[in-house]
């Protein structure tokens, strides 16, 4: 099992965690409520999981125009 981590808004690969034995209480998923964990964490069919999150780039352009989080895709 892979944990792969991308980026909700542009796309881009932000890191993979190749590593069968990560529990998902060490990636601290355990935190998460039922709708956070379906809008951030995917199971793929091959057993990898897709985590969305925001780099720091888009986190940036974000903070310096908040109005872009009411598009839908703001930085494509």
């Amino acid at each position: 099992m892979a944990v792969h981590y991308i980026c909700r808004h542009c796309k881009s690969a932000i890191g993979t965690i190749h590593n069968s034995s990560v529990s998902e209480m060490q990636l601290g998923f355990h935190f998460l409520t039922t709708e956070e964990r379906s809008d951030i964490i995917a199971y793929n069919p091959n057993g990898d999981v897709t985590v969305k999150v925001v780099c720091d780039y888009c986190r940036e352009a974000i903070e310096n125009n908040p109005e872009l989080v009411l598009m839908n895709s703001p930085l494509q």
